[in-house]
């Protein structure tokens, strides 16, 4: 955001002084999220993105269970905090927000330029906590010192005529350089400025009519101070005019697909058109903050889904996912452009040792007279006489050496520099650099053999890439941390609903403890043994939009979320999770073909026993009536998905499996042992053993297969796709 755009925003913001922080939140590291509670509307959250932007949303936005350290520190400080301002520092990226709290004032100051920051201060402006403790040439920024603004700018409101002039007739740059630097006004404003005065931007700021310019700049700013709306600016389009493009945005089928649509096509958020803007099409919002979260706000709501995959190393910052082969391709990259940097070298230091040769009797009478200077004058007196030399560029007296320009063809001293040392005759000086070239030659006989090695191995990993290709297997992800209901068994129901379940009495007592609330249902097959199952009402998966790079296209990828858009359960979706609880518990080890389950509310569950019983662990007391669901087949169907870009097996009914998965397998009760199993898996996808183990339920027998056990028929794979 720039200046302009932050003003505006302060100005909008401004208008919910007196409303209350009800809760602080971090779903990224670049992120803080502020929840809104204003007396007389709904509440919002104030999104504020270090070094990017800030803006108000009313998006669904997962955020983490447990607070980061950062976000306790604001909720600490600023829990039911009253809101009293919001100012911009001059015409400057900063924002302050004005609180009024139980521990007496404080300030939260949101810098948007370079790298961002957030730092919250106390009444006399003491640095409570900064997001990111950071050190520059005028100021600090940690705990416990004073808070010092960045060096304050010049306000274009507070420009005249006479300081506009002074700043022309001062200037070295060109007009819109000088506008956007020394005005402040950044290069789109000062192009803006520019064309507005029909003045040309290049021209050299002496030939500038200051007045016009002064005009021009009055008038755009006039724009800013009287606009409540914002513009979002989309790249023009072939098949659209202006009015058409925008009606097609406003009649796409749903808000995930306008916002792909949207973060695609937009370039800017502006609160102000702009010359340059009138060959873009428009599209109109009732406030720049609005037209900012129809742009961005997609993007910062999944921030937490992006967090866990960093934690999981798949999309760490400034690094994405890697195969082998692209590694290695990036290594033979570096090493060949190293191996050019190494030739140009030698034949540089061989170069100058040459001409040094070439030219020995200028070469000798240079050290010559160098030397008898120094030694008659000194140091001092040679360096101030050296300056009217123009063989000599420089001198080291701690070295006792001096950088001289050696002679061109011509004998002038327009060659190539280098150091001449006063204590080595003329053959020395020249040996150094025939020295230098030849111990850069054995390092390029290294480089060679490392690119050699690279080749190598490219060509195994190359090799070893398209035969798992052929054979259907996944390349293996490094995660230091695996996704938080892998620790229990889990699957999707239809709705994208995630039903999770026990896998021993701990498991249970934290299913029932952690993940059963409101409107979610619990099930339990009738018998004994069998696990606490939690059918989760608003948590579940949805398909990803930004599908990870690194997943065939014949896996489906989806992300788990906390707010499905459809929260009702209905008898569909208890009649997948009821099959699936039956499929987890004795039933699939007795063999046994068919079996009942019960369905209750949460509060129905109870860890509470009659007075002289007792409750053991990973047990429960039901109470109340309960919903049956009898003769159910134990039958299970297992099929590979993609979860937050980590490729998993799950498990799940036969027909929601077939449903999702092109590549599945059918199950039910058998003889073959599950490490078997699982091993034969592992062999054909390339899965890890211990998350596959955690999806079967038990000795098996395989009723279907398409890709699961046996090789997946790759020309089938290449057709759907």
């Amino acid at each position: 955001m720039s200046g302009f755009d932050l003003r505006a925003i302060a100005r909008e913001l401004d208008t919910f002084s007196g409303a209350y922080v009800k809760k602080a939140y971090m779903p990224h590291y670049e992120q803080i999220v502020l929840r809104i509670n204003p007396k007389e509307s709904d509440q919002f959250d104030l999104v504020l993105v270090r070094g990017a932007r800030i803006y108000t949303s009313n998006r669904d936005r997962p955020m983490p269970m447990t607070p980061p350290p950062f976000a306790m520190m604001l909720r600490k400080h600023l829990k039911n905090a009253r809101m009293t301002g919001v100012r911009q520092l001059g015409f400057d990226r900063v924002l302050a927000f004005d609180f009024d709290t139980k521990f007496g004032e404080r300030h939260l100051y949101v810098e948007v330029f370079r790298d961002g920051n957030i730092i919250l201060t106390d009444e006399e402006g003491i640095i409570i906590q900064p997001l990111t403790h950071a050190s520059y040439s005028g100021r600090t920024l940690k705990k416990g010192v004073l808070y010092q603004p960045p060096p304050q700018a010049l306000d274009p409101h507070e420009m005249d005529l006479e300081t506009l002039e002074e700043m022309f007739q001062n200037s070295d740059r060109d007009l819109v350089s000088t506008l956007g630097g020394k005005a402040n006004l950044g290069g789109t404003h000062a192009n803006a400025v520019c064309e507005l005065a029909g003045i040309e931007p290049n021209i050299d700021t002496k030939d500038a009519s200051a007045e016009k310019i002064l005009q021009s700049l009055k008038s755009l700013l006039t724009d800013l101070s009287n606009s409540d709306a914002g513009h979002i600016l989309l790249k023009p389009s072939k098949d659209f005019d202006d009015e058409g493009l925008e009606k097609h945005i406003v009649t796409l089928e749903n808000n995930s697909i306008r916002d792909r649509f949207l973060e695609l096509h937009a370039i800017e958020a502006t609160p102000t058109l702009l010359p340059s803007h009138s060959k873009m099409v428009e599209m109109k919002f009732e406030s720049l903050c609005q037209a900012v979260d129809a742009w961005k706000g997609a993007h910062d709501a999944g921030a937490l889904a992006r967090r866990e995959a960093e934690k999981l190393d798949i999309a760490a910052p400034g690094r994405g996912f890697s195969t082998d082969v692209e590694r290695l391709e990036r290594r033979k990259a570096q090493q060949e452009k190293a191996l050019e940097g190494f030739s140009t070298k030698i034949e540089k230091q061989q170069k100058l040792g040459h001409i040094i040769q070439n030219n020995w009797s200028h070469v000798e009478s240079l050290l010559s007279q160098v030397s008898d200077s120094v030694e008659k004058n000194g140091w001092k007196e040679t360096k101030k006489a050296s300056k009217e030399i123009p063989w000599i560029v420089s001198m080291n007296s701690a070295e006792g050496s001096f950088i001289t320009v050696l002679p061109n063809d011509e004998g002038k001293p327009s060659g190539p520099k280098t150091t001449l040392n006063l204590n080595e005759s003329v053959h020395q000086n020249a040996q150094r650099h025939f020295e230098t070239a030849r111990k850069q030659k054995y390092k390029t006989k290294g480089a060679v053999e490392a690119l050699e090695n690279t080749n190598l191995e490219l060509k195994r990993a190359t090799k070893k890439e398209k035969k798992a290709e052929e054979s259907g297997k996944l390349g293996k992800i490094k995660r230091s941390k695996r996704l938080w209901f892998e620790n229990h068994r889990w699957s999707m129901t239809a709705g994208g609903h995630l039903l999770v379940g026990g896998k021993d009495a701990k498991g249970n007592d934290a299913i029932v403890k952690k993940h059963l609330s409101g409107s979610d249902m619990y099930l339990h097959a009738d018998i004994h043994g069998a696990p606490s199952c939690s059918l989760r009402a608003t948590q579940g998966f949805v398909e990803d939009q930004h599908r990870p790079a690194h997943i065939p296209n014949h896996i489906p990828a989806f992300k788990i979320v906390d707010k499905l858009g459809d929260e009702r359960i209905n008898e569909e979706k208890l009649l997948e999770a009821a099959t699936l609880a039956l499929c987890w518990s004795r039933a699939w080890a007795s063999g046994g073909g068919h079996g009942t389950v019960y369905s209750v509310k949460p509060a129905q569950v109870s860890k509470t026993a009659q007075s002289g019983e007792y409750v053991g662990k990973g047990a429960f007391i039901v109470r109340g009536q309960r919903q049956w669901f009898k003769d159910l087949d134990v039958k299970m169907g297992i099929g590979l998905v993609s979860i937050n870009g980590v490729p998993l097996l799950m498990g799940g009914t036969p027909e929601r499996i077939k449903q999702l998965c092109q590549r599945f397998a059918i199950i039910t009760p058998g003889l073959t042992k599950k490490d078997r199993l699982a091993n034969r898996i592992y062999k054909n996808t390339g899965l890890m053993t211990d998350d596959i183990l955690s999806i079967l339920p038990g000795a098996s027998e395989i009723i279907e297969d398409n890709g699961i056990f046996s090789p997946i028929k790759q020309k089938k794979v290449d057709e759907e796709e």
